[in-house]
């Protein structure tokens, strides 16, 4: 179980991204292309175009697959035109979740959303039916021991909307979506590098499980993410246990 605390909820979710790594390239190539198609290829203007980079270049992409996939997009390279759709449902306890999805074809992405909704105990719900209960922002999050004082100047220096102690010893920091990267390159740049950093949906307030059911929504998360033309899965579970295949 990994739920004790937000830290160790935010430690697992990095590992379970390292796991994933392979299968992050692909769902970034869309995402870039789909940037690129929408705001053009100049990350100067383009802060979604730049944002998806970033997260290619964490994720060690080489340059030539970014390259091709803004080329995709602009339109100077032959490629598939994908279709931006989320969904909103439910999870154990009534637990939100949304799922953005990018797909070429939009009935296959549906049926398979609804079937791993229903498999693991969830729900598809409808249009607006959970979206009001996050905010679209940038999270960064700060290992215990981090000097708050000091984090929360350069923070809100840096043009971050709030910096939050959790009970735990850890620091999360909030931005703006869109100047997420320039925030966190201006805290790196004064020494302080977060643990964890993205733009996400924000949930207003956590709703907690433990036991079986932390151990099922995390396999109805992962089964969401495991979707091909799902691009991110949020949640506002807190205290999610760890499936044990």
């Amino acid at each position: 179980m990994a739920g004790h605390s937000k830290w160790a909820n935010i430690q697992h979710r990095k590992g379970r991204q390292d796991e994933k790594r392979g299968k992050i390239w692909t769902k970034l190539i869309r995402e870039i292309t789909v940037a690129a198609k929408m705001g053009g290829g100049d990350i100067a203007t383009n802060p979604r175009l730049r944002l998806a980079i970033d997260k290619a270049k964490d994720s060690n992409m080489p340059n030539d697959n970014v390259q091709r996939a803004i080329q995709r997009g602009t339109g100077s390279l032959e490629g598939v035109n994908y279709e931006e759709i989320r969904y909103e449902g439910y999870g154990l306890n009534g637990a939100a979740v949304i799922v953005d999805a990018l797909t070429d074809n939009r009935t296959r992405t549906v049926a398979e959303v609804r079937h791993a909704f229903t498999k693991h105990g969830g729900n598809l719900g409808t249009d607006g039916s959970v979206a009001f209960l996050f905010k679209h922002c940038g999270r960064m999050f700060f290992a215990p021991g981090t000097s708050e004082d000091a984090l929360m100047e350069a923070a809100l220096e840096a043009g971050a909307d709030d910096v939050i102690p959790q009970e735990d010893g850890s620091i999360e920091v909030v931005t703006p979506a869109y100047e997420f990267a320039a925030i966190k390159e201006a805290l790196i740049a004064k020494g302080f590098t977060p643990e964890l950093g993205e733009v996400t949906m924000r949930p207003d307030a956590d709703t907690e499980l433990s036991g079986d059911d932390a151990i099922k929504m995390q396999k109805l998360l992962d089964a969401l993410e495991a979707l091909d033309d799902v691009q991110e899965v949020f949640t506002n579970a807190s205290k999610i246990g760890r499936a044990h295949v």
